[in-house]
């Protein structure tokens, strides 16, 4: 599917969307106490209609939200506006941003994945900076999520792809157990980047 298609695909998801605005990533939200005290600047990438960067901005972070669909962006650029939020929303295609190099506290990307961005995300981040990564699984127990295995993750593959960073905090749990309890069907990391 190229650039288009997909754009319009998610036009027409945000267009259509009718229930509650959606809340920020688990693996953000349950971990929130690692976020710096300070705030900082934060990144979230593929934003969708902007939970993640919202969360963050309640929290004193200056945030750019970055997603392929305009709706997505409009959307949260409303929300932005009414809350006096700072948010910088933009339009634009994550693959093909040059992003700046050490620029981010934080980077938030949830339920998105290009491996080929990863060595990109990790410049991305300041010495310190902290990654909170949570995307879907082969190993699924629904059929929630994608069924292309290109945006798949295999296990532990966000270990490997983002290996250069201090791991703070990975969960997967696949098919193990009782498959009805626990966080399934999507792995989850925070990894810090080294401060030397």
């Amino acid at each position: 599917m190229n650039a288009a298609a997909i754009r319009e695909k998610w036009n027409r998801i945000y267009r259509d969307w009718n229930g509650p605005f959606p809340a920020a990533a688990t693996v953000l939200s349950e971990n929130a106490h690692l976020l710096p005290l300070a705030g900082g600047q934060a990144l979230d990438l593929a934003c969708g209609l902007g939970g993640n960067a919202v969360f963050l901005a309640r929290r004193g972070f200056e945030v750019d939200a970055v997603d392929i669909s305009e709706a997505g962006i409009h959307a949260l650029g409303n929300i932005a506006r009414k809350e006096a939020l700072a948010i910088q929303a933009r339009v634009a295609d994550v693959t093909e941003i040059h992003w700046p190099a050490e620029r981010y506290d934080v980077i938030v990307v949830s339920r998105f994945l290009e491996r080929a961005l990863a060595p990109a995300i990790v410049g991305a981040l300041k010495p310190g900076g902290l990654l909170f990564y949570q995307t879907f699984v082969e190993t699924k127990s629904s059929l929630s999520g994608p069924s292309n295995p290109r945006f798949l993750l295999r296990d532990n593959e966000l270990v490997r792809l983002f290996g250069g960073l201090l791991i703070r905090y990975y969960r997967d749990e696949t098919r193990t157990g009782n498959p009805n309890a626990g966080q399934r069907d999507e792995a989850f990391l925070i990894a810090q980047r080294p401060f030397s």
